[in-house]
């Protein structure tokens, strides 16, 4: 369910700040986020995907918007495809967790807590302004494209992943609504118990996950903002359709059960066929059927 109709900015910007704070420990085991051989080959598959290619050579500056425990930033870093990174987020959550996941690689970035709307960086700063997951929960769009460009250095380009389709969104309700009904069947075939309530430190800032996202995209409505912010060479494509349907219904069954009671074998499962079906999306399906299909968009557009 998205932020309601009535939200004001502020009232959503405070809901995805208390949010992904409460969030911010659990996170990476949450998404199965990985800093390792896998993680960074799916990083640099998406950043393809996006640009349309392989960068010719590593982005200089960079700057991630919504950059959370650092999924994207670190490694990009680890692969050599940025060389200097500034991250940001409205959450110092996030960002305290993205600072000591960088020592412990041994990376340097720079966290700075900002929102998209109102960048704090000079004109022309940045070869590279990226994200993933992040344009959704951004309550004034136009503006924040405009500080994109504003921030990009001529040549530079804008990348950005995992963005919510209009109609994918709706495809994904499927395969959550499944997993609700299976849940107990499921967790009887394992023994799972079921899942404690979440416990928050604070105002049960867990439960704010349905307030926190704002926008669902047409890839076509998409390409025009992006073209109306003085943006060139916009690139919209779609990302997993069979992959996304498979880990939704994968995370809703483990979501209904204890963590600590699910067994590895599952859980090895569950991640090796999400691998398997997203190869089989990018090879059959994302060349033949129209971005808006897919659950995931994908975009890049260059200044």
């Amino acid at each position: 369910m998205p932020a309601a109709a009535t939200a004001t900015p502020a009232q959503i910007k405070d809901a995805n700040t208390r949010y992904h704070d409460a969030a911010a420990a659990s996170y990476d085991a949450k998404w199965g986020i990985d800093y390792g051989e896998v993680g960074q080959g799916q990083v640099r598959a998406k950043l393809v995907k996006a640009l349309g290619r392989e960068p010719s050579r590593p982005f200089a500056d960079a700057l991630e918007i919504g950059a959370g425990t650092g999924y994207f930033s670190l490694n990009l870093l680890q692969l050599g495809l940025i060389e200097r990174s500034t991250a940001t987020d409205i959450s110092p959550g996030m960002l305290t967790r993205l600072a000591a996941g960088a020592e412990e690689l041994g990376l340097e970035v720079t966290t700075v807590v900002a929102e998209a709307e109102s960048l704090p960086f000079e004109d022309r700063s940045f070869d590279l302004v990226f994200g993933h997951a992040v344009l959704h929960h951004i309550p004034d769009l136009a503006r924040a494209f405009g500080e994109f460009h504003r921030v990009l250095r001529p040549g530079g380009a804008v990348a950005f992943c995992g963005e919510p389709s209009r109609y994918g969104n709706r495809i994904a309700a499927l395969p959550k609504r499944f997993g609700m009904l299976a849940a107990p069947i499921w967790r009887r075939a394992i023994g799972a118990a079921p899942a404690a309530a979440p416990r928050s430190t604070s105002d049960d800032d867990h439960e704010l996950e349905s307030e926190v996202d704002v926008h669902s995209f047409d890839p076509a409505e998409l390409s025009l903002m992006l073209g109306d912010s003085g943006l060139a060479d916009v690139r919209v494509r779609g990302e997993e359709l069979l992959a996304n349907g498979h880990g939704w219904l994968m995370r809703t069954l483990e979501a209904s059960a204890e963590p600590d009671q699910v067994p590895y074998a599952w859980r090895s499962f569950a991640f090796r066929s999400y691998l398997a079906l997203q190869r089989l999306d990018a090879r059959v399906l994302e060349p033949r059927l129209p971005p808006q299909l897919f659950y995931n968009l994908v975009l890049s557009a260059r200044r």
